[in-house]
């Protein structure tokens, strides 16, 4: 997950929660006062709470004296989008789901790349995961006998 943090009407900060410590979810959870999971899913939701909590953790990292009640965005400030590990598992997700039906496989392509951070990527990984993949080599067959005389 990454969020964007827009606070100066500037260019967003991106605060990677792709890859969180033990210790910032432990964070996370006790602050949030929920579990880690549960608090992803909100965060993905737009749950500001959820995106307050795991941003304010990020930020730690290069402001380690930030305190939560000093980190109060205003409403809109936040957004979390998909990172590229997220993409991939929903593309495939959704090609598994919806191959049969290219209207609803095009539409739901098109709300992932609403939802993810670098929508510019979205297409390469929509390309792999779509890609006919080849077929199981076949096993090395012994060749007929010769007939024995």
């Amino acid at each position: 997950m990454i969020i964007f943090y827009s606070n100066d009407g500037g260019s967003p900060q991106r605060l990677d929660a792709s890859r969180l410590r033990a210790s910032e979810i432990q964070v996370i959870e006790r602050t949030a006062d929920g579990r880690w999971p549960d608090i992803r899913e909100a965060a993905a939701d737009g749950d500001i709470n959820a995106m307050r909590v795991i941003a304010w953790v990020v930020k730690k990292r290069t402001e380690p004296a930030l305190r939560f009640a000093d980190f109060d965005p205003y409403e809109g400030e936040l957004r979390a989008r998909l990172d590229e590990r997220e993409v991939r598992a929903f593309a495939e997700a959704l090609f598994e789901k919806y191959r049969a039906d290219p209207d609803t496989l095009a539409d739901a392509f098109g709300e992932l790349r609403d939802s993810a951070a670098d929508p510019e990527k979205v297409d390469a990984v929509i390309a792999e995961v779509t890609a006919p993949k080849d077929p199981a080599p076949a096993e090395d067959q012994p060749s007929p006998a010769s007939p024995s005389e």
